[in-house]
């Protein structure tokens, strides 16, 4: 019986899901970024030559892999496809393929159908929503230069952000400083500097910065109770075109990322303002994850075949 294998390419790991053509999940595992917007091409080619690796290990060989289908944040860019197509091919893979925005197989993968709302906050952040008609409405996700507003790498852009305004006496009264150096192992506004402009830093060093702003929520610091609302304010604002484009007022949301699934106070804050406006919605956990929902896509588009 041939395989499928459905590849989740989000901008900090890589998750991937390898199952019979009619079973459920069989073997999984991570692996490093593969996402070209800010990421590095030597590492991405490393994370195919790992993918591929295992890929053999446990399938025997390509021949007996039916679809591979990758989900990848960052497919706005144009070349992005067909650079990941390149190290499919690379690798020896000659079969079908597809390639389509992780929004997608979150989506799948969350509501376990191709129907309903995603929301997504993790390194990047990205909404994207089906209808009963198949309408769809995607904001968000294009990249942490220009977008990407509520997610890891904004807030961790934020607290760094604070960081400096403390040190220069536009802010006052506040943790994070303290927190931000302790976990970089720095402890002046010139390392700080070096490290954000220093080439070899990438949004994934940035990123990591994010759950310092739940600890200084935690201990009831004003300016990170700040940014948690300001988070869930950005959020709310790509919710909104899905919901009312879609006309999907009463669809749950499914919620995936470290940041909505480990910040409590970005969570909430999210809630209380759908609650407003939308009264009939509820953010809910995925049934399962995107690596899965790629399976599901790629066993979807065989079937229609």
């Amino acid at each position: 019986m041939a395989f499928i294998v459905g590849i989740d390419g989000g901008g900090t790991k890589t998750a991937v899901t390898i199952t019979h053509e009619q079973e459920d999940s069989l073997f999984t595992f991570t692996v490093g970024p593969i996402n070209y917007n800010g990421g590095d091409a030597d590492a991405i080619a490393a994370s195919f030559e790992e993918i591929f690796s295992q890929m053999k290990l446990y399938c025997g060989n390509l021949q007996e892999v039916a679809h591979i289908c990758i989900g990848a944040a960052g497919i706005s860019n144009p070349l992005v496809i067909h650079l990941l197509e390149k190290h499919v091919r690379n690798n020896g893979y000659l079969g079908l393929l597809t390639i389509t925005g992780d929004q997608e197989t979150a989506l799948y993968g969350a509501q376990n159908a191709l129907q309903g709302i995603i929301l997504i906050a993790g390194t990047g952040s990205i909404c994207f929503g089906v209808n009963e008609k198949g309408e769809q409405h995607r904001t968000g996700g294009f990249g942490h230069l220009i977008d990407d507003e509520g997610s890891g790498y904004s807030i961790g852009r934020d607290l760094l952000s604070v960081l400096v305004q403390v040190e220069d006496g536009r802010i006052t009264d506040t943790v994070i400083p303290a927190m931000v150096y302790e976990q970089l192992g720095l402890s002046t506004v010139k390392e700080i500097i070096g490290f954000v402009y220093d080439k070899n830093t990438t949004k994934k060093d940035i990123a990591q910065l994010a759950p310092i702003m739940t600890t200084a929520c935690e201990k009831g610091d004003a300016h990170a109770l700040a940014l948690a609302e300001k988070c869930a304010a950005n959020l709310y604002e790509l919710v909104v075109p899905v919901i009312e484009r879609l006309k999907l007022y009463e669809s749950p949301i499914a919620i995936a990322g470290s940041v909505l699934q480990k910040s409590r106070f970005v969570k909430e804050a999210l809630e209380r303002k759908l609650a407003q406006s939308y009264p009939q919605t509820k953010l809910i956990l995925p049934i399962k994850d995107a690596a899965y929902g790629a399976v599901l896509l790629g066993r979807s588009k065989m079937n229609n075949d």
